[in-house]
């Protein structure tokens, strides 16, 4: 995804970097891209209506992740992370996410996680519950 464009994208999540977020090097500490990425897809579920962490029966457990860097992201800078799903099967679902540095056109960083939705209780698997996949098919990837 090193040249996925913005329009690669259905939605969008503001995300302002914090002081705190830069490393020794000035820059962006690697583990807090995967903060990013998660903080943008359960916000966009919250807002969506589809995701309630605190009485949810059904939740959304992340079994896989990873990411590519590309270029610096530092404090003061906002990050724009563009959001899509690749793939919805019938109890999870893989999100694809870039992260765009200000206004770049290009990412700075891009990765994915996937979801696996589980009884709250159990921690079973379960199917992605239909409210949830219709918000989801509105984030599916194109062609």
């Amino acid at each position: 995804m090193r040249d996925a464009g913005r329009d690669q994208f259905r939605h969008f999540q503001a995300i302002p970097t914090r002081w705190m977020d830069n490393d020794i090097y000035g820059h962006v500490n690697n583990v807090v891209y995967y903060s990013y990425f998660d903080t943008a897809v359960n916000q966009f579920l919250i807002e969506a209506g589809v995701l309630d962490i605190h009485q949810g029966e059904v939740v959304g457990f992340v079994v896989d992740s990873g990411c590519s860097y590309f270029s610096p992201i530092a404090f003061p800078d906002l990050v724009h992370a563009g959001i899509r799903v690749a793939k919805l099967g019938n109890s999870s679902v893989r999100y694809e996410v870039a992260l765009y540095r200000n206004d770049d056109a290009l990412p700075a960083a891009a990765g994915h996680f996937v979801h696996v939705y589980v009884d709250r209780v159990s921690n079973r698997a379960v199917p992605v519950p239909p409210a949830v996949r219709e918000v989801l098919n509105t984030l599916a990837v194109l062609g």
